[in-house]
């Protein structure tokens, strides 16, 4: 991620085709030597590529994974007019509650880091 990063603060940094130089120079200004061996890997597979469209199509094939969390919301959005699915529908928005509780402790988390290349 590291190396990948670097690559692209030097696109958006002007440079639309960095190179390995840059890269080290960008790693080297916070302290990280980069792993020579990925920074060619990444060079290689980017090479005479649009960066653009690289995080174009990486978006359209993130877009057919399926997330997860609708299977739980739509199991426990059906209580009908039973105790037993009333219930299950009530613990359904408590373990919903205590999941948005354990997201927002992990976001500040991770706005506490402090260090971009970690």
């Amino acid at each position: 991620m590291r190396v990948i990063s670097a690559y692209l603060l030097a696109v958006l940094g002007g440079n639309s085709s960095p190179s390995a130089e840059d890269i080290n120079k960008i790693l080297g200004s916070v302290g990280i030597e980069a792993d020579s061996e990925r920074v060619d890997k990444l060079l290689a597979e980017l090479e005479g590529k649009d960066i653009a469209e690289v995080i174009g199509a990486g978006i359209s094939k993130l877009a057919s994974v399926p997330s997860g969390a609708g299977g739980a919301v739509a199991a426990g959005g059906g209580g009908g007019g039973t105790g037993a699915a009333a219930s299950g529908g009530g613990a359904a928005k408590e373990e919903e509650k205590e999941e948005e509780k354990k997201e927002e402790e992990e976001e500040e988390d991770d706005d506490m880091g402090f260090s971009l290349f970690d």
